[in-house]
């Protein structure tokens, strides 16, 4: 890899785009269903821009992350790594999963927090290739009545909502739009 490749692409004014990055993290994570944009840097491909916003803003030299299936390619680690200084490691001790939701499966490899510590437990960024506030109907903290989201999986991502206050929780990124699943919010399939 080029060294101009590896070490672009990041944030172009950090401290802002890093700000405004995780405020959208945080603010989609606490409105499940919402779509926001999220921009600011341009990470290497397959990565979206959104997926590379949220790893830049939520992973640091403590951070472990497992890329999944064509997102594990050496330019992505190579970024990654520089940028944030990140670990690559298994499945199974990820804080941090990238891929596509077939890639990343099954859902049981990853981390799901213990009754002491549920916060121990892995986000899954599931790099989609649609991203709409239609289909599955959720409910639950941070809903005021109903929201939709596109899931991908509506039956796997019900029976990890059925493991709260264990499970995991996910961001679903399509380009520069990201939208969070935490794993305290109930999902019905179209209504």
């Amino acid at each position: 890899m080029p060294d101009q490749m590896r070490f672009s692409g990041g944030f172009q004014d950090a401290p802002f785009d890093a700000a405004h990055a995780f405020r959208a993290a945080m603010t989609v994570m606490a409105r499940p269903g919402e779509i926001r944009a999220l921009t600011g840097c341009e990470p290497p491909a397959p990565l979206s821009v959104a997926a590379g916003a949220l790893l830049l803003t939520l992973c640091d030299a403590e951070t472990n992350v497992h890329l999944a299936g064509v997102a594990d390619t050496d330019m992505v680690r190579e970024w990654l790594t520089f940028h944030t200084g990140a670990p690559m490691v298994a499945a199974e001790e990820a804080d941090f999963a990238l891929g596509t939701w077939d890639a990343l499966a099954p859902l049981n490899t990853y981390r799901i927090g213990t009754p002491e510590y549920p916060d121990r437990s892995a986000t899954l960024v599931v790099e989609c290739t649609r991203l709409e506030q239609n289909g599955a109907v959720l409910s639950g903290p941070g809903i005021r009545d109903t929201a939709r989201l596109s899931l991908p999986d509506v039956p796997a991502l019900q029976n990890n909502a059925l493991l709260y206050p264990l499970g995991c929780d996910f961001f679903f990124t399509c380009g520069e739009a990201v939208a969070a699943l935490p794993r305290s919010t109930q999902i019905k399939s179209r209504g």
